[in-house]
Order: structure tokens, then sequence, then C-alpha cells
């Protein structure tokens, strides 16, 4: 083979509004990047994913995108002949999708894209992601055919990572972190005089109860009360409270950050009402030069803790209490049982108060983030490297 390496890149975005999709894309390229110049590889990326609105965030001369429709995927000259032209796969899943709780639709596209990849004979990778839920059935024994068959698979937390080991007991399985905690962003100046700075971002998601509005995830809290329980309180603190959205989706309502934040901005008229970002680094340049934040996205979370900022996070499923606690050892987060509405108001208060030990803890529990990340790079390298030495 030539010096390029044609890396397609499958569930990946480069342009959703959801930017936690947008930010494992950006980390990911790095990372690749990354491996690719260690084995004297210049890489080419086409990303694969959902037909998507907007103007692309994700851009550069050597990224192109193609949008998976039913169409693409039934054309012999869609995906089937484009995935051929790869030199590998490293497929995201969109970070959480890989599952069954998403419903059957979403899982087939998900498992034929990556059955038609082996099919033409591509290094598939599952860079890291969550893995499972699959209840028992059907679903889970293809699931289990696509993982067997697939080069490695990387879960980005200890419950991901046994749940791969336990399907496929004979697959490559390793354990590392989210690669957006590789995203890159500029870190803004503070001013140390200036009252604290209290980013607050209210899940769409979460605030309108789950996209079918009955409290789909089973918290114990009232997440819209506790949401306006706490601006109130850190307006009366004196704090300059900013909201943030990391979620701008007005086409789907109940998943939109962005009205949660205009009507609680005409609730509050001390708020700051932050303008939709640009890019997920954009997001992530503009948490760094906060003192706190507490999210209900999780790549929200992320950005706050790899750039050091101390966050409380309010979790609605594993993936939370996988990668803050299981990976992370971070214990300032509000778990989905076991808190009224009361005491996790009174929690986040106590750990605003607190921010300097969190903030601590945080920069302890980043110094095994990148080596967690190096196992991912490592394992790129390899393969990249096996791929030169047989092309």
């Amino acid at each position: 083979m030539t010096s390029t390496l044609r890396i397609a890149l499958l569930w990946h975005s480069t342009r959703s509004a959801n930017l936690g999709v947008g930010a494992l894309t950006v980390a990911n390229i790095a990372l690749a990047r990354e491996a690719a110049a260690a084995v004297g590889l210049t890489p080419q990326f086409t990303i694969y994913g959902p037909r998507e609105a907007g103007d692309p965030y994700v851009v550069g001369d050597d990224i192109a995108e193609a949008a998976l429709d039913g169409r693409m995927l039934a054309s012999p000259g869609g995906y089937w002949a484009a995935i051929g032209k790869a030199d590998v796969v490293l497929d995201i899943g969109a970070g959480d999708s890989w599952a069954d709780i998403y419903g059957k639709k979403r899982f087939a596209y998900l498992w034929a894209t990556k059955m038609a990849a082996i099919a033409r004979g591509k290094p598939l990778v599952f860079s890291p992601q969550t893995i499972g839920p699959f209840s028992p059935g059907p679903l889970k024994s293809l699931a289990a055919i696509a993982q067997g068959r697939a080069t490695a698979i990387v879960a980005r937390d200890p419950q991901s990572f046994a749940v791969a080991r336990a399907m496929t007991p004979k697959a490559r399985v390793l354990e590392a972190v989210d690669v957006a905690f590789a995203l890159p962003f500029d870190r803004p100046l503070r001013n140390p005089a200036a009252a604290p700075r209290v980013g607050i971002n209210v899940s769409g998601l979460l605030f309108n109860g789950g996209y079918k509005g009955g409290n789909d995830y089973g918290l114990d809290v009232d997440y819209a009360a506790l949401s306006r329980a706490l601006i109130e309180a850190l307006l009366a603190e004196g704090v300059t409270v900013e909201l943030i959205t990391h979620v701008n989706a007005p086409h789907i309502p109940r998943d939109d950050d962005g009205a949660v934040a205009d009507q609680l901005a005409l609730e509050f008229p001390g708020v700051l009402r932050v303008p939709d970002f640009a890019s997920p680094s954009a997001a992530k340049s503009h948490i760094a030069g906060l003192d706190f934040l507490v999210a209900g996205r999780m790549h929200a979370c992320i950005a706050a803790f790899s750039s050091g900022v101390a966050v409380v996070p309010v979790a609605y499923s594993r993936k939370f209490s996988g990668l803050f606690e299981g990976v992370l050892g971070y214990k300032h987060l509000v778990p989905v049982k076991g808190l009224s509405t009361a005491d996790a108001l009174a929690f986040i208060l106590d750990r605003y108060r607190r921010r300097d030990e969190l903030a601590a803890d945080i920069a302890l529990a980043n110094i095994g983030v990148r080596e967690r990340l190096d196992r991912y790079v490592a394992l790129l390298t390899e393969l990249f490297g096996r791929v030169r030495a047989n092309g």
C-alpha cells in the first residue's frame, strides 16, 4: 500500500446536534492521527453516520463523509462498495448505541454495517464505547456474532468490559476510557477577582422526563424541580450562573437543551444563557473557564473533568457510574437512585463549597486517563502497522 491509510469512521458524526457525539468524532480522529504518525502513515478519513441537517463542524482536507440510510445500505454501489475501499474500520457506535435498549431498527443498522465491513475482510475495531445492555434473546446472539468477528473491542468502562467479555470470551477485549477526554480545547483566561462562575447544563431529555415523558430513566429526584431550586440557591449566594447547552436539537423537542435553557432564562432573569456552541471544542473551551459545573449530559461532564473543572454529574444511566465511579474513582455525582430532590440539592451545594477538593480529586484521576487513552492508541498503532506491512 501507499503511505496513505484509509480509515472508515463508522457511527461518528460531523454535525450532530449532540455535541457529545461530535466530541467522540473529533477526539477519535486526533488519536487515530497519533497512531498513524507512529507508523509513518497519513490517514484519510471517511465518516459514516446518520443523515443530519446543519453545517459540519468536523472538517478538513483529509475528511469526507457519507450519510448512512436504507438506500445506501441496500445499493450494491453504496455502503458495500464504499466500505470495500477502506483499510480499517473504527466503529464508535455513537458512544452508547451498541445495545438493545434503543429498539430493533437502530440495532439493525449498527449490526448490518459492522457485518458488511467484516464480510469485506476489513479489520473492524469497536472504538471505546459502552457495550450493552443486551437482554437474552436474538439481538444479543447477533451482537455476539459481530463482536466475535471484530479485530478488537474497546470498552470505555469496567461494566462494558465485563459485558463484552461475558458475551464473547474469545474476543480481544480491552478496557480504555471515553475518547472525548482527548478533545482539543483552548483554555480561557480567568479573572481571580470575579465572582465564581457556575455552569448548569440542564438536560432537555431529563427535564422533559425522557422521550416518553414519564420519568423514563427512573430518577428518584424531580429533575426539573432540582434544576430550578439549584439556580435559585446559587443566585442567592451571589454566584454567576450560566446556562450551558450540549444538545441543540429543536427538531427533537424532548431532547433539546436549548429550549429548556431559554425557558429557565425567562424564569430567572439573573442567569446568563450562554449562546449555543458552534462545535464540541468550543463548548469545552468555555467550560474550561468555569469554577464549577453541574451537568446532565455526560460529555459536558467529561469536558469539565478533562479540563480540571470541578463537576457534579447528574446520572441517569450506568454509563455515568461506569465512567466516573468505575474508571475514575470519582464519587461526586448525583445517582439515579438514593437521593431525594432536597437531598440532591444539598449534595450539589455542599460539593460547590468543596469545589477545590473536587478539583484536586480530578487532577489526580486525570493522571490515569492518559494511560488508558495510550492503551487504545497502542492498539491502533499495532493494527495500522500490520495493515502497512500487509499492504
